[in-house]
């Protein structure tokens, strides 16, 4: 496939998501995360007024927090295409040279969760980052010969929930390392009542605000709930979204005033009542909620922390007091164990 090819097949698609996206195009349109947008403001208006590629950008944070809609923001200021994959994805070198080589000048490779890329495609992407330059072996032995076939200048903008698995040598390669972390209610309220309006659904300041402060500070979240809420309102009440439509909606989805769903509940049930409070080992808990340890690690334990129901210790994870009055719990009284008999009989 040639890099016109590329291009024609992408086009259309940009067009249909940019008319159903809640996404902002521009960053004059982004909301909260004001260092992380003043520096990338700075570093676009710096490449364009030197006519040159943007610096390799990593951000970092808990999923849904905006670090895609901001590799798509980047790559529409600064006027290019951006190419989308994600760590997993690229299981070989081969996967990832397929998409470097369609990448025109100054186009945007956007990688995500690229704290999963194997260590081999890991290591053909260091070249590319910091000479813009593959390196091919032939005739591997006792007499191998070398090829290095040039690339246009790109941008990588790299995505993780994770970077404490970045490896150094990755890292150290991006210009922009900037961490994004969630949102005040006032700020996901601004995000609620622009989407919308996007999707034209009456909605009122109080109503915005009731979906904003269970949104869990996270965009993906408000807008997920928004959708349901909207649904909730056309079905149930006139279709105006107020508080008191916003707050029946969201109790039918099990999200609490707090932003809390069923499994941050089961969580903290769990480790109060089976676990007598803590700490238990993150392993033991996905093991007895059969859940994926990484569902409860990036997902559900962030927020816990965030709002103090949820310590970690050495010894693994213990409920808070304020977890437990949240819930209206109280930990079991302590109890001396039973030994049992032992006997010839």
């Amino acid at each position: 496939m040639t890099k016109k090819d590329a291009k024609q097949i992408s086009e259309p698609i940009g067009e249909i998501e940019e008319h159903i996206t809640l996404r902002p195009r521009r960053l004059v349109d982004y909301v909260g995360q004001q260092q992380v947008v003043e520096t990338l403001n700075i570093a676009i208006e710096a490449a364009k007024g030197r006519g040159d590629t943007l610096d390799h950008v990593l951000l970092h944070g808990p999923p849904g927090i905006g670090k895609t809609t901001l590799a798509h923001i980047l790559a529409k200021e600064m006027d290019r295409d951006i190419v989308l994959t994600s760590g997993p994805a690229l299981e070989r070198p081969a996967d990832l040279m397929s998409m470097l080589t369609h990448l025109e000048q100054g186009d945007v490779l956007f990688v995500d969760e690229i704290h999963r890329l194997s260590r081999i495609v890991e290591e053909f992407l260091y070249p590319a980052m910091e000479d813009f330059a593959v390196d091919f072996i032939f005739d591997r032995g006792a007499h191998p010969r070398s090829h290095r076939y040039r690339l246009e200048r790109f941008t990588l903008v790299g995505a993780t929930t994770r970077a404490g698995l970045l490896s150094s040598p990755l890292r150290d390669r991006f210009g922009i390392f900037r961490e994004l972390t969630y949102y005040s209610d006032d700020e996901i309220t601004r995000i609620v009542k622009r989407s919308a309006a996007i999707l034209q659904v009456p909605i009122t300041d109080p109503g915005a605000t009731e979906i904003a402060i269970r949104s869990r500070g996270t965009p993906r979240v408000a807008n997920r709930l928004l959708s349901r809420v909207r649904d909730f309102a056309q079905v149930r009440a006139d279709g105006t979204i107020n508080p008191e439509v916003a707050r029946a909606a969201l109790e039918l989805e099990g999200v609490d005033e707090k932003g809390l769903t069923d499994i941050d509940r089961r969580v903290l049930t769990t480790i109060a009542e089976s676990y007598s409070g803590g700490p238990v080992g993150i392993e033991a808990l996905a093991a007895t909620l059969q859940t994926e340890v990484d569902t409860l690690s990036e997902v559900v334990e962030p927020f816990l922390l965030k709002l103090a129901f949820l310590v970690r210790t050495p010894g693994g994870r213990k409920i808070t007091a304020a977890g437990l009055a949240h819930l209206g719990l109280s930990l079991p009284s302590a109890t001396t164990p039973q030994l049992p008999l032992v006997g010839n009989g």
